[in-house]
């Protein structure tokens, strides 16, 4: 076959997609974006390389960085240098598909007790789920002691996607867990579809849970006391949430979740309200075909934002700090697909004002705000990356 006759059916393919796509893209009350503009005045430096898939970051209150690798390695990062051993002491886990080392939380009280709280994969994977467990840091963060697993979720699935998880503290001293759906058709979990534990009260899959930092169930859970009804649950009706952040102004939860081709969502969180998955939503089958005929649905929430082309949503954060004054008060929401970090523009009522786009180059996992006020983000490769992301100085080199 000649070159040009090649070029006509790779052509023919894409439009044959395209018009595919545009066939079976949901519409609904809510508008959905893809690409925005450039955002400006900033510039990007490595501060540390070489991390084997990193999923989550954190700072220690003596400048050190905690960083979780998928395959189940806890790296320290001082004075901008990754120390070569990990740190000792994490449980087996199940490092392979979507599982692995995942999300990482210090303690509120941290500087007291030395706490350490994180998300992994656990099990076969003919039968796995998310775990929370803890355990404390020593002082010269080589080693995690007194190492327990806080929650298993439930029901267990097999298959290796959609484990979630992301991990949020509340002001109250609980603790937010975001858990996956099970999987993509055709996982199955008691006969059904994964994806259909999302809207079963009494399956943990497709929710955020709230716990006590010691694991056990808050009494003021919404659905605690409620017949056949898990009583962990806070929220319900998800995909696979991979951000959680709360507005520090107004407090408002937000979530940054999934979908399958298309329909990534962003979310504002109330305790028990249903976020439509698999009922209502903007996304559609990897092969092209329906998932639901419906964007809303009564008695479910509406996105948000939308993200179609996805997105693939990663880490979400509320910037406070003082490197980019105008930026204060917006979120941001890494993607994995777009290899980007997404800024959100809000109004005081959680309005949706603007996005702008501040391209990595890469899968972007995490997004997180460092102790000096610059934003970090944390690169989701073989051979991933810590980068800084900094104001742009008249003789600097950035966007």
């Amino acid at each position: 076959m000649s070159f040009r006759a090649r070029l006509c059916l790779v052509l023919l393919f894409v439009v044959v997609v395209g018009l595919a796509w545009l066939v079976r893209t949901p519409s609904g009350p809510v508008k959905p974006t893809g690409l925005a503009p450039l955002a400006s005045g900033w510039q990007v430096e490595t501060v540390v390389a070489g991390l084997a898939h990193p999923w989550a970051v954190v700072w220690l209150p003596t400048g050190e960085a905690l960083i979780t690798e998928k395959a189940g390695r806890l790296r320290v990062v001082r004075d901008g240098r990754l120390r070569e051993e990990p740190v000792a002491g994490l449980p087996d886990l199940l490092g392979r598909g979507h599982g692995g080392l995942m999300d990482l939380a210090l303690h509120p009280r941290f500087a007291e007790n030395r706490l350490v709280y994180f998300t992994f994969g656990g099990g076969t994977p003919e039968a796995n789920s998310t775990r929370l467990a803890r355990g404390r840091l020593s002082d010269d963060a080589s080693r995690l002691t007194d190492v327990t697993v806080l929650h298993t979720v439930s029901p267990l699935k097999a298959g290796l996607q959609h484990f979630g998880s992301r991990l949020l503290w509340l002001p109250d001293g609980t603790l937010l867990l975001a858990v996956g759906d099970g999987g993509n058709p055709p996982n199955q979990v008691d006969g059904q579809l994964a994806r259909e534990q999302a809207q079963r009260l009494d399956s943990q899959l497709g929710k955020v849970l709230r716990l006590r930092e010691d694991g056990s169930v808050p009494t003021d859970n919404p659905f605690v006391g409620r017949a056949g009804a898990d009583p962990h649950l806070w929220t319900y009706g998800h995909r696979n949430i991979q951000g959680l952040a709360r507005d520090p102004a107004s407090g408002r939860i937000w979530a940054n979740e999934h979908g399958s081709r298309g329909g990534d969502e962003l979310n504002l969180l109330s305790p028990g309200r249903n976020y439509g998955w698999p009922r209502a939503t903007y996304s559609i089958e990897y092969t092209f075909g329906t998932i639901s005929r419906h964007t809303h649905l009564p008695g479910m929430e509406d996105p948000q934002v939308v993200w179609t082309p996805a997105q693939a949503p990663s880490g979400l954060l509320f910037y406070t700090g003082t490197e980019f004054p105008g930026w204060q008060g917006d979120l941001f929401s890494g993607a994995l697909k777009r290899k980007e970090v997404r800024r959100i523009d809000l109004d005081a009522d959680g309005r949706v004002l603007r996005q702008e786009s501040i391209p990595i180059g890469a899968r972007v996992r995490d997004v997180r705000q460092g102790p000096d006020g610059a934003l970090y983000v944390l690169t989701d490769e073989p051979a991933g990356r810590l980068l800084r992301l900094s104001s742009r100085s008249a003789t600097g080199s950035g966007s």
